[in-house]
């Protein structure tokens, strides 16, 4: 004669399992969270190194180009709105206007040869390329976390955890401006 397992025992290793599944989806939501946020803080840190060197770019073309004044208010305006921006829609629309305005400067600055020539100015034009590179690259790191993320807590059975657990979809740190998507032109 064979002896059967109690049908308690069953029910206990049963719950006992969906338990550990639970705690398993709930630490993985978790962790992709937690990658989001840190790819995020990645893209700040960029961000305010972009912000520290504006004032500097921007006071060593005035020494040059002092009558440019417009140029150096829209400068200073949006690096202001892109450091005041709250949600990352706003963000996005802000640091997309920093960007246009940067490139005027820098249109300003192909008018003085004596500017395009200064050691000063060519650093920080350096740094502020590798810069804008260093955020692109953030942002790939930032969107790719986000899709990781937002895949996890929309598939089932994930999806019931998540929405029970209150885990919300993160938002694609996206470029806005349609000619910063085009490729440039390029002439000889």
């Amino acid at each position: 004669m064979q002896k059967s397992m109690p049908l308690w025992i069953i029910v206990i290793i049963i719950i006992g399992a969906i338990i550990l599944w639970l705690i398993a989806v709930y630490n993985g939501l978790v962790k992709s969270k937690n990658r989001v946020d840190e790819a995020w803080s990645d893209i700040d840190v960029q961000l305010k190194r972009r912000y520290d060197l504006i004032p500097n770019l921007v006071e060593t073309v005035k020494a040059y180009a002092g009558h440019e004044k417009e140029v150096f208010t829209k400068v200073t305006e949006a690096r202001s709105s892109a450091m005041q921006a709250k949600s990352l829609d706003e963000k996005g629309k802000a640091e997309n206007m920093l960007s246009q305005t940067l490139k005027s400067l820098f249109a300003v600055a192909e008018n003085y040869p004596d500017l395009k020539a200064s050691t000063n100015f060519l650093q920080l034009q350096g740094e502020l390329s590798d810069t804008e590179n260093k955020i692109q690259a953030s942002r790939r790191f930032y969107n790719g976390n986000v899709r990781d993320f937002n895949i996890k807590i929309q598939v089932f059975p994930n999806n019931m955890v998540a929405g029970m657990l209150g885990f919300k979809a993160y938002e694609f740190f996206q470029v806005e401006n349609e000619q910063e998507k085009m490729a440039p032109a390029v002439k000889f």
